[in-house]
């Protein structure tokens, strides 16, 4: 007995902080996700459990080694990985627990829940091979020995590739036969690591692991949900119809099938660029400044014919594919502007006189004041609510289409700037470094990335039925003003600090809540007058503002990508 327990649990464990503050905030996360299941989901709630026991002792092990790292992370970050396999999965777990409630209600379809439970156990599979091919990678390097946590590790992960295998063999529900489902399920793993590994090795040194986790995770469910709809508009040319009618007997939205196609329009066009310009600056290698000017012009040339060409002309073709849309869609999101163009138009003017007054006037800020740049990034968060809160109140479709522009802005900016685009790369990367911090590298910028899209997700996941009128607040309600009054508070009052080595205090984090809450007071009744009907009890809301707050305290990892997902899954609840 004593041999098993030194084999299971080696001494090294006692100098080993198995509950740190992110990692208890993460547990009782989980937990809370649990307690709310129906038994319908509980074979979902299984594999929840078993995936966040499998990157608890993975992450135990990679933070107490003292071996060379895998990779190359973001300096100053833990691994994150218990947070950052569990974020997804517990996302689409806590819209299902919505969702059942409104089937129970008769108030959405069964293809709804077939299809959104299909995505659930993609987005496990994901982070399960992640997960298997990081404790694998980490038992079979050579200066990092074995630890008790990879094989803790590894026996969850058996476990819960399991209850994967048997729920998706018995339930009949989702309309595939088991082989189709379990290959489908392989594809989103197998997926993930491969895009895990390219992501890590092409931008060193710009993420955590756990980070990674949520990006790869992230992109590998929008490309196969693409892949998905796209399957089902071929008629079973590629394989069986069998595999896309459940699933897809959902509307579609055209807002989302243009959002879709945009941003993965610009996700995948830097592999075509690559090529494109290597081929020419091939054609015409020379060593002149006279024909390196050629060059860059060139470049610039062959940049926007290219990128013209995959937004008006490739882009545009798959979304007229997969959607029945009446003509171009670029002239369908003018006319859908103009539909009411005294709100829209009114409303793209007043965010233009926002954008334009904050963004010149915080530069010359950070550029001549003395002002830590971490306050001034806080001034974002609050334009963010000035911009995105009346937009949601009163005219959510367009705020969606709105955030979906701005995404693609985004990406087209960061590839100019990557690739230093001759005549814009060079300006938009010395602009760009003004409002950077220790998360961002000149390899890859996301503050403005992560800001966005915490914004967004919680809204773009709120589409179709939502019985809990404050979850498409999330993002705005922890980003712009839970973060932002925790980080300047701290900054000016905070004396008490949750850890000896950490930044947060607790009086920063009392007034994130406490803000939250206050913030949610006014709300509450504005929505009710606008004809919400307001299911929220103020317990749960409070246990998520306090959850949310207190992982803001604790994390070391990027908060504007995990806190409003965090938020949005408790409030889903």
């Amino acid at each position: 007995m004593r041999d098993l327990i030194l084999f299971l649990f080696p001494r090294k464990i006692m100098t080993t902080s198995l509950l740190n503050g992110e990692r208890a905030v993460v547990v009782f996360f989980i937990c809370r996700i649990l307690y709310s299941l129906p038994l319908s989901l509980l074979f979902h709630g299984v594999a929840l459990s078993l995936l966040a026991l499998a990157s608890f002792f993975l992450e135990i092990s990679f933070d107490s080694s003292n071996s060379p790292s895998l990779f190359r992370t973001r300096p100053g970050a833990s691994s994150g990985i218990l947070l950052g396999a569990v974020t997804l999965p517990s996302l689409l777990l806590s819209k299902l627990v919505q969702l059942s409630r409104g089937f129970s209600l008769a108030q959405l379809q069964l293809q709804e829940i077939q299809y959104l439970t299909l995505q659930y156990w993609a987005t496990s599979a994901s982070a399960c091979s992640m997960v298997l091919f990081l404790a694998l990678a980490r038992r079979r390097a050579p200066l990092s020995p074995s630890h008790w946590g990879v094989r803790f590790s590894l026996c969850s992960i058996f476990f819960q590739a399991l209850v994967c295998v048997a729920a998706l063999a018995t339930t009949s529900q989702i309309g595939l036969q088991p082989a189709l489902k379990l290959t489908w399920v392989f594809c989103h793993g197998l997926a993930s690591v491969k895009l895990i590994q390219h992501f890590l090795r092409t931008f060193p040194s710009c993420a955590s692991i756990g980070e990674a986790f949520l990006v790869t995770s992230g992109i590998v469910l929008y490309f196969g949900d693409m892949l998905l709809l796209t399957i089902k508009k071929l008629h079973g040319l590629l394989v069986s119809s069998e595999l896309v009618t459940a699933e897809y007997e959902i509307s579609r939205s055209e807002i989302s099938i243009i959002i879709q196609g945009l941003v993965l329009g610009l996700l995948l066009y830097p592999i075509a660029l690559k090529y494109i310009l290597q081929i020419w600056e091939w054609s015409i290698h020379t060593a002149s400044a006279e024909a390196r000017r050629y060059c860059e012009i060139g470049r610039s040339l062959m940049f926007i014919a290219s990128l013209g060409f995959v937004l008006i002309v490739i882009v545009p073709s798959w979304m007229q594919f997969v959607q029945e849309f009446q003509m171009h869609p670029f002239f369908w999101v003018l006319s859908f502007v103009f539909s009411e163009p005294s709100k829209r138009l009114a409303l793209c003017i007043y965010w233009v006189c926002i954008i334009c007054v904050s963004v010149l006037r915080f530069y010359n800020i950070s550029k001549n004041s003395k002002i830590e740049r971490i306050l001034l990034r806080k001034y974002y968060h609050l334009m963010a609510v000035s911009m995105f809160l009346p937009a949601l109140i009163f005219q959510p479709k367009f705020l969606d289409l709105a955030f979906g522009a701005a995404l693609a802005i985004f990406l087209t900016l960061e590839i100019i700037r990557v690739w230093r685009i001759w005549p814009l790369g060079q300006p938009i990367n010395q602009f760009m470094n003004a409002f950077t911090d220790h998360r961002d590298s000149d390899l890859l910028i996301v503050s403005h990335f992560s800001l966005l899209l915490g914004c967004a997700l919680p809204i773009w996941m709120s589409t179709g039925y939502n019985d809990r009128p404050l979850a498409p607040f999330a993002g705005i309600l922890s980003l712009g003003i839970g973060d932002t009054m925790a980080s300047m508070v701290g900054h000016k009052y905070g004396v008490l600090r949750w850890s000896k080595t950490g930044k947060k205090t607790v009086e920063g984090t009392a007034a994130g809540i406490t803000s939250v809450l206050a913030a949610c007071s006014l709300l509450l009744p504005l929505l009710a007058s606008t004809g919400y009907i307001l299911t929220q009890h103020w317990f749960s809301l409070l246990l998520a503002v306090t959850v949310s707050g207190l992982l803001e305290a604790y994390t070391a990892q990027l908060d504007n990508a995990f806190i409003p997902l965090f938020f949005y899954s408790l409030l889903c609840l």
